[in-house]
């Protein structure tokens, strides 16, 4: 993509945009409920994705995906565990729990890489992860307090970051074995976000039987599948050949803050002092780790 960084960033808060409407869409529909949300939004999902992808890479798609080796299908199962987690649990609890939970995915990918991959994290990085573990712990706690569905829907939120981080650092794994040895080659680990989407569909749809969506629900299920899933994940993929991945992180908690207002202003859903409290310590941990990332990369480029 020929961008300029500020256009690239100027896109970027779109995509941010276009993620964080999930939450204000699903309040407004009629009779769908749980598991038929989740199997629409796949399926919406899967049809564009198919449809965009087979403009991008025409009949050899398929051979691609047959091609893709146990990575390609690792990669699928962790975009399923996304689409479908994220989904079930906007349905037992706020739109701020789940999108605040959502947010610690970079730090737990910076804590896989140390792990799995042997990459030596700042000591700033191990604080960030110290406290935004502490603000999902108040979080989790509080709501088991209280009772009812909201901690489940916590929890089941939880499975987003895990899985995200999963395949962030499975892709990490893959490239850096390129790297290593030039007799190998990094696999396109574009079809795993189509994979995700047509297995979430496939496991959601027996649940969901007998459907009650009505025709309004499916249009806006439809909206969220192209506009909320399909076009914003590609162009996010496209988006990280120009933007540096520290950038894109700070720019993904975007979402956080769009999705909560959204769902505030347009719902009446008001994220409560629990999830602004866990929200605050995750948040600050977040940019502020992030923050001094990006101060001492601009410090080593100086001359």
């Amino acid at each position: 993509m020929r961008l300029s960084h500020s256009r690239a960033v100027l896109l970027m808060v779109l995509v941010t945009l276009l993620w964080s409407t999930a939450g204000v869409v699903t309040r407004h529909l009629e009779a769908a409920r749980s598991f038929e949300v989740t199997f629409w939004r796949s399926a919406f999902n899967a049809l564009a994705l198919t449809m965009g992808l087979l403009v991008m890479r025409g009949p050899r798609l398929w051979a691609d995906i047959r091609r893709g080796g146990w990575a390609l299908w690792a990669s699928g199962l962790c975009w399923t565990v996304m689409y479908t987690n994220f989904m079930v649990a906007l349905m037992l609890t706020t739109v701020a729990t789940v999108l605040i939970t959502m947010s610690i995915a970079p730090l737990l990918t910076a804590l896989f890489a140390s792990v799995f991959l042997r990459h030596r994290l700042p000591r700033r990085t191990w604080v960030a992860i110290a406290v935004a573990g502490l603000g999902i712990a108040w979080m989790f706690g509080q709501q088991a307090l209280a009772g009812g569905t909201s901690v489940t829907g916590a929890l089941v939120a939880l499975g987003v970051p895990i899985a995200g981080a999963c395949n962030w650092t499975l892709l990490q794994y893959m490239n850096q074995r390129a790297a290593n040895s030039p007799a190998a080659k990094a696999p396109d680990m574009l079809p795993a976000v189509l994979l995700g989407a047509l297995l979430s569909a496939a496991i959601m749809l027996p649940l969901s039987l007998p459907f009650s969506a009505t025709a309004r629900d499916l249009s806006l299920l439809g909206l969220l599948g192209v506009f909320q899933l399909a076009i914003p994940c590609l162009l996010a993929v496209q988006l990280t050949k120009v933007l540096p991945a520290p950038e894109i992180s700070l720019l993904c908690l975007l979402e956080v803050v769009f999705g909560v207002l959204m769902v505030w202003v347009g719902a009446g859903e008001s994220p409560g002092p629990t999830a602004l409290a866990g929200g605050v310590l995750v948040i600050g941990a977040l940019l502020c780790n992030e923050g001094l990332a990006l101060r001492e990369r601009r410090r080593q480029a100086l001359p």
